[in-house]
C-alpha cells in the first residue's frame, strides 16, 4: 500500500468510527429474570413486537421460581431487570439492593384453586372455613395448601385470605412452600388440596381436570392486590434512563394490544411462557382470563403494597415497615403516558 492509499484508508476508518461507536452504544444489553406467569406477558409482547430491540435493549431471559428466589440475583449484579411480585423488593432495598420498580405489569393475578377432594366441600352457602373444616372431619387429615416462599406475594395473599377473610382454623390447614411448576403439578396429581395458581396455571390445571374449581378470585384473597412489576437496579437506571424510558414506553403498547387483539399477543407469550409445549389457544384463553388483568401504572400498586408488606409484619416474614422511599419510580410511566396520549 503506497502513502496516497494509506492515508485514504486511515480516513476512511475514522470516517467511520463514529458510527461503530454509535451502533455499539446502541445495544444495551439486559439481563432479565422473570417468573413463568402471564402476569409478565407485557414485557414478552414488547420483546416479540420489537419494541425493546427499538429501545436499544438486548435482552436475556433467566426464568426463575419466585421472586424471593430472584433477590439473591439482584444482590449479586447477575440480573439488570426484575419481573415478578413486587413483595420481596422493599426488603431487597432494606438490605442494599439498590432497585426501582418503574412499572406494574398485571394485578389481582393470585387466585385460590381446590383440587376435587377439598372442592367438593365448597357446597353453596358453606364458608372456606367450614369447607376446610369439614373436609378436615371427613377425611382425618388437615388440607394441604401449595403457594411460594414466605415473603411472596403469593404466600402473603394465601395467609391473608385464610385468616383475616375466611378465618380458618389453623387447625384445619397446612401451607405447603413450593415453586409455581411444582405448585401446578401437585394441584393436578391431587399431591395438595388447594393452590394458589396464577395464569397459565389457572387454565392449565381447570382444563386438565375439570374437577378443579376456582375458589377465590385476586380481590377477594386480598383487596387492591398488587402483583408483577418490572423493577431495574438503580446502576441500569442511572446509566440507561433513555433505554428504561423506552422500556416503559414499550410497556405501555403492550398492555394495549394485550387488551385489544390477545391473539396477536399470544405468540409471543406462548413462546416465552409455553417454550412451545403449551397449545397456543391455551395461551390466548389465559390472556383473557379473570385474573389477567395488565396494569402498566405503578402509582396503582403503592398503597396496596404497603398494606401487603404491613401484613408480612404481622405474619412475621417481616420484622418491620420498610420505608419505600426511592423504590418506585413513577416518572417513566408518566412520561410514558403524555406519549402515548
Amino acid at each position: 500500500m503506497d502513502r496516497r492509499q494509506f492515508l485514504f484508508a486511515g480516513t476512511s476508518l475514522l470516517a467511520a468510527a463514529p458510527f461503530a461507536g454509535a451502533r455499539a452504544q446502541a445495544a444495551i444489553p439486559a439481563r432479565i429474570g422473570y417468573i413463568p406467569i402471564i402476569g409478565t406477558a407485557p414485557i414478552f409482547v414488547a420483546n416479540g413486537e420489537g419494541w425493546l430491540k427499538q429501545a436499544g435493549i438486548e435482552p436475556a431471559f433467566t426464568v426463575f421460581e419466585s421472586g424471593p428466589n430472584m433477590i439473591q440475583a439482584l444482590a449479586s449484579g447477575t440480573i439488570d431487570l426484575y419481573v415478578a411480585g413486587v413483595a420481596p423488593l422493599a426488603v431487597a432495598r432494606s438490605r442494599g439492593v439498590d432497585i426501582r420498580v418503574v412499572a406494574s405489569t398485571a394485578t389481582g393475578e393470585n387466585v385460590f384453586v381446590a383440587a376435587p377432594a377439598l372442592a367438593k366441600f365448597f357446597t353453596p352457602n358453606t364458608s372456606a372455613a367450614a369447607a376446610f373444616k369439614a373436609h378436615k372431619a371427613a377425611t382425618g387429615k388437615v388440607a394441604r395448601l401449595a403457594t411460594q416462599p414466605a415473603g411472596s406475594v403469593p404466600n402473603t395473599v394465601l395467609q391473608y385470605w385464610l385468616w383475616e377473610v375466611a378465618k380458618a382454623d389453623k387447625a384445619d390447614v397446612e401451607i405447603v412452600p413450593m415453586g409455581i411448576d411444582a405448585t401446578q403439578q401437585a394441584v393436578l396429581a391431587g399431591a395438595v388440596e388447594g393452590a394458589i395458581v396464577r395464569e397459565p396455571a389457572l387454565t392449565i390445571v381447570q382444563t386438565r381436570n375439570p374437577g378443579i374449581k376456582l375458589i377465590a378470585g385476586g380481590e377477594e384473597l386480598f383487596p387492591g392486590q398488587p402483583g408483577t412489576v418490572v423493577a431495574a437496579s438503580g446502576n441500569f437506571v442511572t446509566k440507561n434512563p433513555d433505554a428504561v424510558q423506552k422500556l416503559v414506553n414499550g410497556l405501555v403498547r403492550a398492555a394495549d394490544l394485550l387488551v385489544k387483539s390477545p391473539d396477536k399477543a399470544a405468540p409471543h407469550v406462548g413462546a416465552a411462557l409455553g417454550k412451545g409445549i403449551v397449545d397456543p389457544a391455551l395461551i390466548q384463553k389465559a390472556l383473557v382470563s379473570p385474573a389477567s388483568r395488565f396494569e402498566i401504572d405503578p402509582r396503582k400498586i403503592i398503597e396496596p403494597a404497603r398494606a401487603m408488606q404491613a401484613y408480612q409484619v404481622k405474619l412475621g416474614s417481616l420484622e418491620k415497615e420498610l420505608p419505600f422511599d426511592g423504590l418506585f419510580e413513577t416518572q417513566f410511566y408518566e412520561r410514558a403516558l403524555k406519549a402515548a396520549g
